[in-house]
């Protein structure tokens, strides 16, 4: 399977432990989702490694994962810093209105006449709503908050976020 067709659920920070337990920063809405999952994939690189996910625990805001036949901390160190994978069809379904954030990084941002504004580079999240990051067309940085007074239209085919920008964005 491509890695096109994954989707990132965390990243592994350091090894926890001496057993190869690894914590884990979940990039996931729901870190719960864990117990759930059978494996997930390692990035390294260009190396992609599976492990099948043999205990799920919880401290803090991190995930500690172990994984099977992986049982030593020093080997579990060469992970650090890389993300967790999972094949799309293991991921968690999505809402009306609700997108993998890897789907819209790229899509043009048109306004309600449908010129374009620019291109989505990131969405930064918060508690109180997203912010999608948008590279204007002369180069610079524009925030829009992901809401529904801004973003009137997404389209996945036509690879296009149409926003209405609020006054003294």
């Amino acid at each position: 399977m491509e890695n096109d067709d994954r989707l990132r659920v965390g990243v592994i920070t350091s090894p926890h432990g001496i057993h190869g337990e690894v914590n884990v920063f979940p990039t996931t809405d729901d870190p719960q989702r864990f117990k759930k999952l059978k494996k997930v994939y390692i990035n390294k690189k260009k190396d992609t490694l599976e492990c099948e996910i043999e205990s799920v625990k919880f401290f803090k805001n991190m995930v500690i994962l172990k994984f099977s036949g992986m049982d030593d901390r020093n080997e579990m160190e060469k992970y650090r810093q890389c993300d967790l994978m999972i094949d799309r069809e293991d991921a968690e379904p999505l809402g009306e209105d609700e997108y993998f954030i890897c789907d819209l990084i790229g899509l043009d941002i048109i306004d309600e006449a449908d010129n374009k504004i620019g291109t989505l580079k990131d969405v930064m999240t918060s508690a109180a709503n997203d912010v999608y990051v948008v590279e204007k067309n002369d180069g610079r940085e524009l925030l829009i908050p992901a809401i529904r007074d801004c973003i009137l239209e997404t389209d996945l085919e036509k690879k296009t976020i149409k926003v209405h920008l609020l006054p003294g964005l």
